[in-house]
């Protein structure tokens, strides 16, 4: 089993979450995060006034999925997330050893 993170845009969680069902992935988990890359923030102008925003708000995405399914969800995200700009995000995928379903006490595949 793998996990798939990703870091977006919020803009982009629409079009990642429909992008994930075309690829058949059933859930998934989203938090509002804050941080900043290479680019260090930015700044804005508010009624007149410039300041810096240090951190960005961005979206994390988790899906949990078999790991012959993790490229597709790789690219599914990658697609739908991308505008070609500075601060699309990142994704990383990690290894995922136990999933137990709390409900059932199901574990392993079945319990995605």
């Amino acid at each position: 089993m793998i996990l798939v993170t990703a870091v977006i845009k919020p803009h982009a969680l629409d079009a990642v979450r429909e992008a994930l069902s075309f690829v058949g992935i059933a859930g998934m988990t989203i938090t509002e995060v804050k941080g900043f890359g290479r680019q260090r923030g930015h700044t804005e102008v508010y009624r007149g006034a410039e300041y810096k925003v240090e951190y960005v708000p961005k979206v994390k995405v988790e899906v949990i999925t078999a790991a012959e399914m993790a490229d597709d969800v790789v690219e599914a995200i990658s697609k739908a997330a991308r505008t070609g700009k500075i601060g699309d995000g990142k994704i990383w995928v990690t290894s995922v050893d136990s999933v137990t379903r709390i409900r059932t006490g199901e574990t392993g595949p079945g319990a995605i």
